[in-house]
C-alpha cells in the first residue's frame, strides 16, 4: 500500500448484525450464517460465510467449482481430505485455503469424537479464472506472522501490513487478520481503501469507527465497512477500534470487488444457470475425479 497517508480514508461501520443459530440433526450440531448468501452483492468479492459445529460424517466427499474457500478453525480438530491424495488435520487457530477452480472434490470432517467448530468463507473467482487448477493450502496458526501492538497482537494470515506479509496465497488477493486486544487497548487497522471489507467478533466487545459514528459490537457480531470504491488501490484506509472488555478477538477480511453477476447454487458458483447445470453434468459424468476418502 502507498506511503502517502495524507487525507487517509477513515472507515466506519456500514451495517452490522448478529448471527442467528439453528440446531441441526446429527452429525451436524449447529449452524449460523455470518454472511447470508442472498446479500452476496453487498459482500463482493465474498459470497457467503457459515459458522458450523459438526462431527465426523457431516461434510464427507463432495464437489465444488467456480470459487475459493477460506476456513478458520475456531475449536476442535478438522480433518481435510482431497481426491488428489491430500490429508491433514487442522487445529484451533489454523486456516485452510482451497481454490476449487474447475473441479475440486474433498471432504471436511471432525476428528474422532471432536466437535469441529469452523468459519467457512466463500470467495468468488472472476469468470476468466473459474477454470483454474484446483489447489489447497494449509496455514497453521504458528506459521502466520504476529505484529505486537500496545495491549494486543495482530496475526496476519493474508495480505501485507507494513513490512509483514501473510502466507496465504489466494488466486484473488485478500487480506485476513486476527486481532487480539485487551480491555482498554486501541488499535488502527490499515486496509487498501478500495477493498470491500467485513469483520466478525469472536470474543469480547469492541468499539469501531470514529467520532459520532462509533459502533460497539460484541461476540457473534458481524459488520460491513465503508470503503472508497472509486479510490486508489495503492492507498491505505484506516479503521479505528478500542477494546471495551477483556480478551477481545476479531477477524477482519477484505478484497477488491469483482463486479460480475454470479449464480451460487448448491456446491457451485458460476456466472449463469446453464454453467451450473453443466457443473452437475460434469460431476455425474465423473469429470471431478474419484471420491475423496
Amino acid at each position: 500500500m502507498g506511503t502517502d497517508q495524507s487525507n487517509v480514508f477513515q472507515r466506519n461501520i456500514k451495517d452490522h448484525w448478529y448471527v442467528k443459530y439453528e440446531q441441526a440433526s446429527f452429525p451436524f450440531i449447529q449452524k449460523g450464517w455470518i454472511l447470508p448468501v442472498e446479500r452476496w452483492m453487498d459482500f463482493d468479492p465474498f459470497i457467503l460465510m457459515a459458522e458450523d459445529w459438526f462431527k465426523k460424517g457431516a461434510f464427507s466427499d463432495h464437489p465444488h467449482r467456480g470459487f475459493q474457500t477460506i476456513t478458520y478453525v475456531v475449536d476442535g480438530r478438522l480433518e481435510h481430505i482431497d481426491n488428489g491424495g491430500g490429508r491433514d488435520i487442522l487445529e484451533p487457530g489454523d486456516v485452510q485455503y482451497m481454490n476449487a477452480g474447475w473441479a475440486a472434490r474433498h471432504g471436511e470432517e471432525g476428528v474422532e469424537d471432536d466437535i469441529a467448530h469452523t468459519l467457512q468463507l466463500w470467495l468468488n473467482l472472476p469468470k476468466d479464472q473459474k477454470k483454474t487448477e484446483t489447489s489447497y493450502q494449509n496455514i497453521y496458526s504458528e506459521e502466520a506472522p504476529v505484529i505486537q501492538v500496545d495491549g494486543g497482537s495482530i496475526k496476519v494470515f493474508s495480505g501485507e501490513f507494513g513490512d509483514v506479509k501473510g502466507p496465504l496465497d489466494s488466486v484473488v488477493p485478500i487480506t485476513l487478520a486476527e486481532i487480539n486486544l485487551e480491555k482498554g487497548a486501541s488499535y488502527v487497522h490499515s486496509l487498501p481503501e478500495t477493498h470491500n471489507a467485513f469483520l466478525y467478533v469472536l470474543s469480547g466487545e469492541i468499539e469501531f469507527g470514529m467520532g459520532e459514528e462509533t459502533v460497539q459490537i460484541k461476540k457473534h457480531g458481524v459488520a460491513t465497512l465503508t470503503y472508497n470504491e472509486d479510490g486508489d488501490a495503492s492507498r491505505s484506509s484506516e479503521l479505528k477500534m478500542k477494546a471495551k472488555s477483556r480478551r477481545c478477538k476479531v477477524l477482519i477480511y477484505s478484497g477488491t470487488p469483482i463486479k460480475e453477476p454470479i449464480v451460487p447454487y448448491g456446491p457451485f458458483v458460476m456466472n449463469t444457470m446453464d454453467e451450473i447445470r453443466q457443473a452437475y453434468r460434469d460431476y455425474h459424468d465423473g469429470k471431478f475425479g474419484p471420491p475423496a476418502i
